[in-house]
């Protein structure tokens, strides 16, 4: 009996002890469970692992190859599509739309295109440098005769310019599209020899008293500077530029429509957001209002 009550009594203890264990497993799982479960609760957000996994991935940097003329807006809306997307800027390039097909004709990586006319977008696109599908109008603009500011210059027609007395600014129409445009003007009065603005030569009584000038900038500088009486710009360059003002709107039949054409590289490798970014320009009234503060109208 002895023996079979110590058997009991010490399968009994082994029995509890088993329970025992059993029960701090059970409560060890427990634990564990309640812990995970408080680790997704409200103190610790269930997108907390999503968000860090968004932040390191790399942040996209659109680089950009506009026209000159853009050189004041631009940034602005960047600033404001940064804000808004979290998406950044390489260094823009504002330059002769000319130049930048040449730099990208050379291998220079861009994101988006924006010319000054639909002649340097049609160059990129038989280059096979922009991807012809995202190709859309984005801006018009007016060509326009500036002074220096307060000057007592006068011009009431293209023909006056043949009677003023001093340089004339006019842009490089190999390279950029203002000087182009300008030379189709003058065409009209008889001043230069060829209709499509960049085949023909100045008239000899007008060719000594042509500034040109590396960009449609630069063309404004000489007229500030008094380096030149008047020049061919923009309007919307009236308001970028200090210096100058208005002192006659070219007519729109003594030129091509001046329209800034809008393309995504054919080698970006952020194609989709430099399209969303081009949407965002015409297409966000932020966006919108920088536009019209420097001049610049939205193509139809």
């Amino acid at each position: 009996m002895k023996k079979i009550k110590d058997g009991s009594r010490s399968r009994a203890f082994a029995g509890s002890r088993l329970w025992s264990r059993r029960f701090i497993v059970a409560w060890g799982m427990t634990v564990l469970i309640a812990g995970s479960l408080a680790g997704c609760g409200g103190d610790t957000p269930a997108t907390n692992s999503g968000s860090n996994d968004q932040d390191s991935m790399e942040a996209v940097e659109l680089q950009v190859f506009a026209a000159n003329s853009l050189e004041k807006a631009m940034p602005e809306v960047q600033g404001l599509y940064t804000e808004k997307t979290g998406v950044t800027f390489a260094d823009t390039q504002f330059k002769a739309s000319g130049d930048l097909i040449e730099q990208m004709r050379a291998g220079a990586q861009v994101d988006a295109l924006i010319t000054a006319s639909t002649g340097t977008m049609d160059d990129a696109v038989e280059a096979g440098l922009v991807d012809d599908d995202t190709r859309f109008d984005m801006f018009v603009n007016d060509l326009v005769i500036a002074k220096a500011e307060g000057s007592d210059v006068e011009i009431d027609s293209l023909e006056d310019l043949a009677n003023i007395d001093g340089k004339v600014a006019i842009g490089d129409a190999v390279t950029v599209p203002a000087g182009k445009y300008a030379n189709q003007a003058l065409f009209t009065i008889g001043l230069y020899t060829g209709a499509a603005g960049d085949d023909g030569e100045y008239a000899p009584e007008f060719a000594d008293r042509v500034a040109l000038a590396d960009k449609v900038g630069t063309a404004a500088k000489y007229v500030s500077t008094g380096d030149a009486v008047i020049g061919f710009v923009y309007s919307s360059d009236i308001f970028r530029y200090d210096g100058i003002e208005q002192a006659f709107v070219c007519p729109e039949d003594s030129h091509r429509p001046i329209v800034y054409p809008g393309a995504v590289s054919s080698t970006s490798e952020h194609a989709k957001a430099a399209a969303d970014f081009l949407d965002f320009c015409m297409n966000d009234a932020g966006a919108q209002k920088i536009w019209a503060k420097y001049g610049f109208e939205l193509a139809e």
